[in-house]
């Protein structure tokens, strides 16, 4: 369902009956609303929640950005490890302006907010800007933008920026993102990769932005004076972070837990940067509880 939020086009994915208790699902970089899986979403269902997943700006079928250019993603990463200032077209916190316009069009005063990855950086702009409108907090495998912390290994990002070099290769494409999944994923529990490839395709098919990718990725690199103002933030919040991270090390929920004062920190072994089918109810569970701690 495409709504207006924030003067874009959005689409959004809303189940649940409309009096149970909203929960506001903010998805990573380059990645759609179906990406968080339909089984997590329905075992939340059963769990009394409302469930609103939408496809950021840039992403999926919501609104893309051409007009705004592309930008040079390689003096981007230079400019960021120099700690030297990067522009981007948009920021994180205009994405969470996004997913403020998204409560706006449902009529939501606030919701439980739970973001994984970069969906993670957004909450916490979201909790940021208004504090008001987010009931409570789940971090999922994302980090402060601290420029201190370790960041992924050249391997992974090499991984994350190759293009095949057609762009129009559906197969290449399709190969690169399986390989690339394989290397963050969590090395406990491998998803099957028949089950792998089928979720790639779906996505691929459903829509492949990659310009909107590098502006979602400066938009993370140009995201550099969070990390000192997470101390604002004041409602029950959860971390939850794989330990083995390739992507995002865990040492950045570390971070996080001792910069949001009160956080709760749920470090899972063998997680990578992925959301594995038998860790769902460990999610779940996180999300009631941290729910629960809002009253």
């Amino acid at each position: 369902m495409q709504i207006s939020a924030h003067g874009l086009s959005l689409e959004i994915d809303d189940q649940g009956p409309t009096k149970a208790p909203p929960l506001l699902m903010i998805m990573g970089l380059g990645m759609q609303l179906i990406a968080w899986p339909e089984g997590l979403v329905q075992a939340l269902l059963a769990a009394g929640f409302r469930v609103i997943r939408f496809d950021n700006r840039d992403a999926g079928l919501s609104q893309h950005l051409d007009h705004l250019g592309v930008p040079n993603i390689a003096i981007a990463s230079v400019q960021h490890l120099l700690h030297l200032p990067v522009r981007s077209p948009y920021t994180l916190a205009d994405m969470a302006r996004d997913a403020l316009g998204v409560l706006d069009a449902l009529g939501l005063q606030s919701a439980h907010v739970c973001g994984a990855s970069m969906g993670g950086m957004i909450a916490q702009q979201l909790a940021l800007l208004a504090p008001e409108r987010v009931q409570s907090l789940t971090l999922i495998m994302t980090n402060s933008g601290s420029r201190m912390l370790p960041g992924p290994s050249m391997r992974v990002r090499s991984a994350l920026l190759s293009r095949p070099s057609d762009p129009h290769d559906f197969a290449a494409l399709a190969e690169r993102t399986y390989k690339l999944f394989r290397l963050i994923g969590s090395p406990a529990y491998p998803a099957p990769e028949a089950e792998l490839r089928q979720r790639i395709m779906a996505s691929l098919r459903r829509s492949n932005r990659p310009q909107g990718v590098l502006r979602q990725l400066a938009a993370i690199a140009a995201d550099t004076h969070r990390a000192g103002q997470l101390g604002r933030i004041k409602v029950p919040t959860l971390i939850q972070h794989g330990d083995k991270d390739p992507l995002i090390p865990v040492a950045a929920a570390h971070d996080l837990a001792r910069r949001i004062s009160g956080a709760q920190l749920d470090v899972i072994p063998g997680m990578g940067h992925d959301l594995p089918e038998q860790l769902w109810p460990r999610f779940v569970g996180g999300i009631q509880r941290v729910a629960g701690r809002a009253g």
